[in-house]
């Protein structure tokens, strides 16, 4: 176990186990980073694109001849002007790259102009002069599957369902406890808006620099967009200022391709904060209906759940949503008998698609809310319950799937309860207090409480997805130093994967110069960097692209049962029978592995069985919380956690990544909220949208537990989404345990508390 007092300090030789320097990490923070809205081309031209007003209308007319006659103005395009085939999207090809007919949500994209200033863009943008005939719009998803509802798509408005079916038929137990809950829609608010530059090529392809999180299917969504062959659309990284899922999905690549072609000029497109909460999916809503039934003494005997997503307008990550919430819907507990139902409906509210946490989040609040309940009714510890009824490694989950390494789940809810606890408020200084300086309370009407939560997440593509990552590893002399290059399309989007593949070579092959190539399309895919999978996967594809550039190496000298040892190549004596420089001389060693992981299986579509899932994480937290229960206002007074993360490769990135999805699962049990009326956004700005800050955040106690997963390189596991997950219902708990108040709905907001 490393707790946060005793993790090593940045180490020069950066292997695995050691927390080296980002790269980028001094340019991030003294603002000299090259982020993707930095890009510049001489002679390029901005590109804006035109939005639907409208939740749900049919295009009557478009005319572009007032923008056109703008001074400035190089193109006005719309649907008519997409070459290939207008419809994008990642699992369902049903988004159009420009509306053509039908715009199915506001914001929905309906024409583009390019010009020589952005604010020319803009203005052009404005004398587009579009009739639409507004349609009956679907925004309750309740109502999304009555046979009178309006149907969203022609084909109807069920995305996806999945049932699980386990155990006994109709089982029943002693004691029962159910409840409903709601989750609110959350923006992934990464700081960084979309933005990109597409350059026109001289063999009639394009070139795009994008901050995204998956190079190929962007590359693949483009080229069918533009009926051009991967030759002709080559995509590169540009610098990614946060993602969290939101850049899974295309926002700008076709309409800046598009343009630049069109006008044979460089073109950037560059979002506002407003038109970003318009330009890219949110995490889904979710209602639920929960139900356990459990033994007095508390040993679970079944759990039925009954979850519903909100998609919006097209399907994007909705289908694998619906897998991870239904899969992993009752949380990380033993239920000798399972009753799931999850689905995922397309309604004329904005698209909804991958955040992190990604379907398990929502039912985290539900399944962890339950527990709290059964535990009062059976008269039991709230963390002993949970250590009661926890996983273990060689027991089976709902879906029948074994867990075949570490589930430490009593471990580590027992671990965050042993946690001191913050000392107890012996002054009134206000900045500690709910409402901080604006003076609200000295004290009075402030009451503590105390909550718990544990969760589990899957790491990885699931359900059969082919999954895999590629890596090109060089090794060279260079001005005789020894050098390694790897080549990966792995996006860095904040999160540390580039000092982990330098950390992964220089443990390999000991050389310590590792130089990493920049994040393009002319390797082959990295898949995306999300589902806590580029460690792991990327990871994978480094260290055996390594363990090939070392076989072939070794196999130069002729020799059997060499080794290498730093810059020489030894025996298993230690006898020196090379140096390493000997044996490159002028012929580097490169290889080019792709790399997969043990494969997943789709599960039985009537019962809900399989083996869905590659690997599991685990996290708990616990959460002190000061509520003046008087006006409703919540100070976060502790947020501690336990987490198993397998082998933390760079420690320090670990801790960085546990303390950022904790304030995203904080922020989502108190203040961020996507505030959709009638299928109109009210709040798209960082005024109205508001996520933690430094001065909401609270001191962290963190400790990480270190079990290897035999099935993983190097025995690791996910980081990034767990925390996520459990931090989140540990908030929530805590206020309801401060309140005495039930609190079904997140984020929980002042009148939930005071009932006004």
């Amino acid at each position: 176990m490393t707790s946060t007092e005793s993790i090593p300090g940045t180490k020069t030789s950066g292997k695995i186990g050691d927390s080296p320097l980002r790269p980028d990490g001094t340019l991030k923070v003294t603002g000299q980073f090259a982020y993707s809205s930095d890009l510049w081309h001489e002679d390029m031209c901005w590109g804006v694109t035109l939005r639907s007003p409208h939740p749900h209308a049919r295009i009557v007319s478009i005319d572009i001849t007032e923008a056109l006659t703008l001074p400035g103005v190089y193109a006005v395009l719309t649907a008519d002007d997409v070459p290939g085939e207008n419809a994008v999207g990642l699992e369902h090809l049903d988004t159009p790259a420009l509306a053509h007919d039908v715009v199915r949500y506001e914001g929905e994209p309906v024409a583009l102009v390019a010009a020589d200033h952005p604010e020319t863009a803009r203005r052009a943008a404005k004398r587009i002069a579009v009739t639409y005939e507004e349609l009956p719009a679907l925004t309750d998803p309740r109502k999304a599957l009555d046979d009178d509802a309006p149907l969203v798509h022609e084909q109807g408005n069920l995305v996806r369902a999945m049932k699980i079916r386990r155990g006994e038929e109709n089982p029943t137990a002693p004691v029962v406890v159910a409840l409903e809950f709601e989750v609110g829609m959350q923006d992934q608010a990464f700081l960084g808006p979309e933005s990109g530059l597409a350059v026109p090529a001289e063999d009639g392809g394009v070139d795009l620099y994008v901050a995204t999180q998956w190079l190929h299917v962007d590359q693949k969504q483009v080229c069918r967009a533009l009926g051009m062959p991967p030759e002709k659309v080559r995509l590169t990284l540009a610098g990614v200022g946060g993602a969290f899922g939101g850049r899974e999905d295309l926002s700008m690549h076709v309409h800046a391709c598009l343009l630049a072609l069109h006008t044979g000029k460089p073109v950037k497109m560059s979002y506002s904060r407003e038109e970003s909460f318009f330009g890219h999916v949110h995490r889904h809503p979710a209602w639920m209906r929960y139900e356990f039934g459990a033994q007095p003494d508390g040993r679970l005997v079944y759990g039925k759940a009954d979850i519903l997503f909100d998609g919006g307008a097209y399907a994007s990550s909705t289908p694998a949503v619906v897998g991870n919430g239904g899969t992993m819907g009752l949380g990380p507990y033993y239920f000798p008998s399972a009753h799931v139902d999850a689905r995922g409906v397309y309604t004329n509210n904005p698209p909804c698609g991958a955040m992190r946490g990604f379907g398990s989040v929502q039912a985290a609040f539900a399944h962890e809310a339950l527990m709290d309940e059964l535990a009062d009714a059976v008269g039991l510890d709230r963390v002993e319950i949970r250590a009661l009824n926890g996983m273990r490694e060689g027991v089976h989950n709902i879906t029948g799937q074994l867990i075949d390494s570490a589930a430490p789940v009593a471990e580590l809810i027992r671990t965050v309860r042993d946690l001191p606890m913050p000392p107890e408020r012996t002054s009134f200084d206000i900045r500690e207090l709910p409402g901080g300086v604006s003076n609200t309370t000295h004290g009075e009407g402030v009451v503590r409480g105390v909550g718990y939560a544990v969760t589990y997440k899957n790491v990885g593509f699931s359900e059969g997805f082919d999954d895999y990552s590629t890596a090109r590893v060089r090794l060279e002399l260079t001005a005789g130093e020894p050098v390694v290059t790897v080549h990966t399309a792995a996006a860095e989007v904040g999160q540390g994967l580039i000092t982990v593949e330098q950390q992964i070579c220089r443990t390999e092959l000991g050389v310590q110069r590792v130089v990493v190539h920049p994040k393009d399309t002319s390797v082959g895919s990295g898949g995306s960097t999300s589902a806590s999978r580029q460690t792991y996967v990327t990871g994978g594809a480094v260290k055996a692209a390594c363990e090939a550039v070392r076989a072939t190496l070794l196999a130069r000298v002729g020799q059997p049962d060499l080794r290498l040892d730093g810059d020489k190549i030894v025996s298993v004596s230690g006898e020196v029978v090379a140096t390493l420089a000997e044996v490159l001389g002028d012929e580097p060693v490169e290889e080019t592995v792709e790399w997969r992981h043990r494969p997943t299986h789709p599960i039985d579509p009537e019962t809900g069985q399989g083996d869905a899932h590659v690997q599991y994480a685990f996290s708990a937290h616990r959460a002190v919380v000061d509520v003046d229960v008087e006006l409703g206002l919540v100070k976060v007074v502790a947020l501690d956690t336990a987490q198993d993360v397998g082998k933390a490769i760079n420690p320090e990135a670990v801790i960085g990544q546990i303390q950022g999805g904790t304030a995203q699962g904080m922020g989502l049990a108190l203040m961020e909220e996507i505030v959709v009326e009638d299928g109109h956004v009210r709040n798209p700005s960082f005024t109205d949208y508001l996520i933690p800050t430094i001065l909401d955040m609270p001191p962290m106690k963190i400790e990480v537990l270190e079990y290897a997963d035999p099935h993983a390189p190097y025995g690791v596991r996910g980081v990034g989404e767990p925390p996520t997950i459990s931090s989140g219902p540990a908030v929530a708990a805590a206020i309801r345990a401060a309140t005495g108040k039930a609190l079904r709905r997140v984020p929980v907001r002042p009148e939930h508390i005071t009932g006004t």
